[in-house]
């Protein structure tokens, strides 16, 4: 009896992209298939060496409250794993700054995933406060990208 056939070349693109986001697991689903590709770190080597005691530092003053930017009314998150770019082409404008007004539907940026490229709109009109990513960076699931006012 034989058992559903793996899709190695769809594993190693997986692999190929765990390692160039830095994550450390990622899953797909599709094509009634659901494929997950994980790396688990090996162990660091445990010191023999005995430590000489030490006084334990102060705790660090706590710094002043922020908002935190996913509560922020007018975040922006990313709705897939993958690599933000802030500019249709390498050497083109980017499609927003901060100060700039966005439209509802304007493209802030796009996230390519899988070697799609998926363009991410504003969900509303307003201000760019604060552009999050840089180009080329890689983004998880629910991470902030952008935040509009």
């Amino acid at each position: 009896m034989s058992g559903p056939r793996v899709d190695a070349d769809l594993i190693r693109e997986l692999a190929a992209l765990l390692d160039e986001t830095g994550l450390s697991e990622i899953e797909w689903e599709g094509e009634g298939q659901r494929v997950r590709v994980a790396k688990h770190a090996a162990a660091a080597p445990v010191a023999r060496e005995p430590v000489p005691e030490q006084r334990p530092a102060p705790p660090p003053a706590a710094p002043a409250p922020a908002m935190d930017d996913a509560s922020h009314p007018g975040a922006v998150t990313s709705p897939m794993v993958g690599t933000a770019y802030l500019s249709p082409e390498p050497d083109a404008r980017p499609f927003v700054q901060a100060g700039d007004t966005v439209a509802e539907g304007q493209t802030l940026l796009i996230v390519e995933a899988m070697k799609m490229m998926n363009p991410i709109p504003a969900p509303r009109s307003g201000r760019v406060a604060q552009v999050l990513v840089s180009n080329g960076a890689p983004v998880e699931y629910g991470e902030v990208l952008v935040i509009i006012d």
